[in-house]
């Protein structure tokens, strides 16, 4: 490389990188929308100030609740939670990301929540979502200043899998779904489906895909399946899928499996020995109620707290490499 060529790849850097910071501040949000109720969106973001540990959930976090932020220009990771969940599954996630320079948003979905069901299958609300929050994000909300618009990345788990993948470009086909459940009439897919048909007005809805997601990680995406090979040629930007090899929730290979054989560009395919669904979600710090116990329970000798920690450091690198590092020096995947 000529000196010329390497000036301006460590000037490229120096620009990129965001801020390392301290620590991870936290806030939650309303996000207005024009005929409904506000969506509840919690957002971790670089800090200097000092943090504190804070229950959420289930899980807990240590981060600074309403500090000021630091940086500029910084990328922006959009989170979708898995069926019945909600903002805060993945919060260690987050503040990993956080720490890392990145501003974090996760909405709990409207009607697929751990309060509100009415809508749980109506796939088609969840990417329109998702491409709702990156604009409100980037266009309103109070750190819409400090954010890069051009370096938005997006985090989803279980359905919300199947959603960050549906908003970067995947078209899924919903009639696959009769053959799948003809044949795992047991799986949790199509339980859900038999117990809560998409309401009438979702079967004619359009999916809304978002261009301005540049990086896609889908951690043991749902009804993976459904998007097949030509479903998948829409989806331009870098992914990262995850698959729990022990996964009880959404077995075999029609899940991340599908995704990973059907997905013909190079793309970043990781299986996890010994994990089940929700160990993607973050630990449990907190004894739950019998009826979520489901939600904490890990498989013997898998250590939850030591799997996500080079889970979070697997996710974070992923999106530096893609949305911080200038694509010619980057290393590649």
């Amino acid at each position: 490389m000529s000196l010329r060529a390497l000036l301006a790849a460590a000037l490229l850097t120096a620009t990129a990188t965001p801020v390392l910071a301290a620590n991870a501040g936290f806030m939650t949000l309303r996000q207005p929308r024009p005929d409904a109720p506000p969506v509840e969106v919690g957002v971790w973001y670089p800090t200097d100030a000092a943090p504190s540990p804070m229950k959420l959930g289930l899980n807990a976090q240590t981060v600074a609740a309403g500090a000021p932020i630091v940086g500029g220009r910084l990328p922006l990771i959009v989170m979708s939670h898995g069926n019945g969940g909600f903002f805060g599954g993945h919060a260690d996630t987050a503040q990993a990301l956080a720490e890392a320079g990145f501003v974090v948003a996760a909405l709990t979905h409207p009607g697929d929540n751990y309060r509100d069901q009415s809508r749980a299958t109506a796939m088609a609300d969840r990417p329109a979502a998702l491409s709702a929050l990156i604009g409100w994000m980037l266009d309103s909300s109070p750190l819409k200043a400090k954010l890069d618009p051009d370096r938005v990345g997006a985090f989803g788990f279980s359905s919300g899998g199947f959603t960050v993948l549906a908003a970067a470009g995947g078209e899924p086909d919903l009639s696959r779904m009769t053959d799948h459940c003809l044949r795992s009439p047991g799986n949790f897919d199509c339980k859900l489906t038999a117990s809560r048909p998409a309401p009438a007005d979702s079967l004619a809805a359009r999916w809304v895909h978002d261009p301005r997601i540049q990086a896609v990680v889908a951690a043991a995406p749902a009804l993976g399946f459904t998007f097949g090979e030509a479903g998948l040629k829409g989806i331009t930007a870098p992914v990262q899928v995850w698959k729990a090899a022990g996964d009880e929730i959404l077995p075999g290979d029609d899940y991340a499996e599908a995704v990973h054989r059907n997905l013909k560009r190079p793309h970043d395919y990781r299986v996890v020995p010994n994990a089940r669904h929700f160990d993607f979600m973050a630990p449990c710090v907190t004894t739950p109620p019998a009826d979520l116990a489901y939600l904490c329970a890990s498989a013997p000798g898998l250590d939850r707290q030591a799997f996500h920690r080079d889970f979070n450091a697997a996710v974070v690198g992923f999106f530096t490499d893609q949305l911080v590092a200038p694509k010619d020096v980057a290393p590649g995947r």
